[in-house]
């Protein structure tokens, strides 16, 4: 057995009870994940001795670096081309230059029609159902579990959970019903997830001797609903070289990551004599090339390199129950760019309660920001007396990690760096709850200075963070790069 490319199951049925006559084929692969860029196929041959290659699909990710592949075909008989029958088979990867095989130790697979799933040796029980994601609205889950006869399972048991195994129940599987050439037997479950965010299962195989677990290669199976994702970015108001080029590249990389909510710093529109121009505004240019476009809410502070009206925004693909925007600056001249305005909205995503989402862009240390963000936290607090679910003040604060207004965030004990909490637990520790006195010497290699800060007392979590827009990361589109960050449910 190859721990590299691996067969898991193979199934080869074939109908003939209807016109054209049918055999249908299907394999499950475990493959390792030692590079994005893979080919994974089955090298197959039927009774005309004929090899043949059929591609394999990703799946989904097992957590443990490898992966699940599927590869399945359906093939009609005709006169001049009759059904494959009797299949052999190997399984191969290709990946950095190199091959890899599953080939039944140089032997190759062999399976008969309709002898249903087969496991491959010497696997006793695998799960057969690899959804990832519970769907809006969905309330069960359905399981379907093959397990070796030769293991001679009296009872398999589904233990699963809603809150991370706080809270543990049983679900006893159903054995359905075997065929005379069948070697495995499918078990079936249901699961009441209900209003769960989230449902974790492992699989217990019993007998009289001994019980066999599938857990997913101690990961668990895991789905959940879909989480709240927000990507933060300073477009640099209109300074980019091929900046419509550039425009595009967001608007993919917002479709691609499944983004939910994009704040943006430094949007910029013609100045038009104060008066502005909506069609050259960076946020609504970008919106627009979405396959589905947002809900956008933009206002503007002040006139930015001498031609371009300059403020934030924000994109959102729940629809906007409040949106404000003003000025935290002690200056609203429209000339100053020390004029700040910040805009704020609340949505209210599925399964995670409301949540006030700010997008600001404020100002370095001596040019005003003590108060300016002292101001867009007692707004933001005002905005707190319906409890919403969490408070996200995102965007360019224009300090460092370390730096005194860093040490204002720190010390008001009110808000938290997300993107420390994901990536440096043990920082984020030091810096937020134990009030390390040398916390200041720890950051110094932290050059961020655009944030995600949450209000601690939030319902929600933050669960990954990711640095867009870089060299190696989708390219450079603008002087700053994006965070986006991933929250769900506590």
């Amino acid at each position: 057995m190859s721990d590299i490319i691996q067969l898991l199951t193979v199934e080869n049925s074939a109908s003939r009870s209807k016109r054209p006559a049918r055999q249908h084929m299907s394999f499950l692969l475990l493959v390792a994940n030692l590079a994005y860029q893979k080919q994974v196929d089955i090298v197959w041959s039927g009774n005309d001795g004929v090899w043949r290659t059929l591609p394999a699909k990703y799946l989904t990710d097992r957590g443990d670096g490898h992966e699940y592949w599927q590869a399945g075909i359906t093939l009609c008989g005709e006169a001049d081309a009759p059904l494959p029958g009797v299949i052999r088979f190997a399984a191969r990867l290709r990946c950095l230059d190199q091959e890899y095989w599953d080939n039944n130790q140089d032997e190759n697979y062999t399976c008969l029609p309709n002898t249903g799933v087969m496991l491959a040796w010497p696997l006793a029980v695998q799960n057969l159902s690899f959804d990832r994601t519970l769907a809006d609205g969905q309330h069960w889950l359905n399981l379907k579990i093959a397990v070796n006869n030769w293991f001679a399972a009296e009872n398999v048991v589904v233990h699963w959970t809603t809150d991370n195994w706080l809270h543990v129940h049983q679900a006893h599987c159903r054995p359905g019903r075997q065929g005379r050439r069948s070697s495995t037997r499918i078990w079936t479950a249901r699961l009441h997830a209900g209003e769960a965010f989230r449902l974790q299962y492992a699989i217990c195989c019993e007998n009289p001797l001994q019980e066999v677990w599938d857990n997913n290669a101690g990961q668990d199976y895991v789905l959940s609903r879909r989480p709240l994702k927000v990507l933060i970015l300073n477009l640099h108001c209109y300074q980019e070289d091929r900046q419509d080029e550039k425009f595009s590249l967001i608007a993919r990389v917002i479709d691609e990551q499944a983004v939910d909510v994009v704040c943006f710093q430094e949007v910029a529109e013609h100045w038009n004599d104060g008066q502005g121009d909506w069609l050259s505004n960076a946020a609504h240019i970008i919106n627009q090339r979405l396959s589905q476009p947002f809900n956008l809410y933009t206002d503007w502070s002040h006139i930015g390199f001498g031609r371009y009206r300059e403020g934030v925004a924000i994109l959102s693909r729940h629809a906007l129950l409040d949106s404000q925007s003003r000025y935290v600056s002690d200056n609203a001249d429209i000339h100053s760019i020390h004029s700040r305005k910040v805009v704020m909205v609340g949505i209210d995503p599925p399964y995670m309660g409301p949540v006030n989402i700010f997008s600001a862009h404020l100002s370095w240390w001596e040019d005003g920001f003590r108060e300016q963000f002292q101001r867009l936290c007692e707004w933001a607090d005002s905005l707190r007396t319906t409890a919403p679910g969490a408070t996200l003040l995102c965007g360019d604060f224009n300090i460092t990690a370390g730096s005194a207004g860093y040490r204002q965030v720190v010390e008001a004990n009110r808000y938290d760096d997300q993107y420390l909490a994901v990536n440096a637990q043990g920082l984020f520790e030091n810096i937020f709850r134990i009030d390390d006195p040398h916390w200041r010497d720890y950051p110094a290699d932290d050059y961020r200075i655009d944030y995600i800060f949450m209000n601690r007392d939030s319902t929600l979590r933050a669960v990954a963070a990711r640095v867009l827009f870089t060299e190696w990361d989708y390219g450079q589109v603008s002087d700053h790069c994006g965070y986006l960050m991933t929250f769900e449910p506590q």
